[in-house]
């Protein structure tokens, strides 16, 4: 059951859904409506809007500005094969903002999902740097 969420402006929810489900073992919990989307995977809850997408967390600010994907914060998703994960996911084509990077307590890379947001792909090389 997801105890954290976190939100993503997504340009288009379904490709979304697939990159989300298909590459990076998440669950679809929810997709009420073609601009909005629950994802799970262990704590932690995706939720998916696009821009614009009608009441909710896409629709435009009292300004007029409307959310956009991208951007560098992120979330993390602990792996234990980093290389091979990274081999799977540029087989698929999967668009990738870096290489391989190491770094105190682990190795890591970010991916962009469809739009351009980015996650981050972390692999611990220190026990105190696991999750669990």
């Amino acid at each position: 059951m997801a105890t954290v969420s976190v939100r993503y402006i997504v340009d288009d929810v379904d490709a979304a859904i697939a990159f989300y489900c298909q590459q990076l073992d998440f669950h679809e919990d929810m997709h009420p409506a073609p601009s909005f989307a629950m994802l799970s995977r262990g704590d932690l809850r995706l939720v998916l809007s696009a821009p614009g997408g009608g009441p909710g967390g896409g629709q435009a600010m009292p300004d007029g500005t409307r959310p956009a994907p991208g951007g560098w914060n992120r979330f993390q998703l602990e792996v234990a094969d980093l290389d091979s994960l990274v081999a799977t996911l540029q087989r698929h084509g999967v668009h990738f903002r870096n290489t391989i990077v190491e770094g105190v307590g682990g190795r890591q890379i970010l991916v962009e999902d469809p739009s351009g947001n980015p996650v981050e792909l972390f692999e611990p090389v220190l026990p105190e740097a696991r999750l669990s």
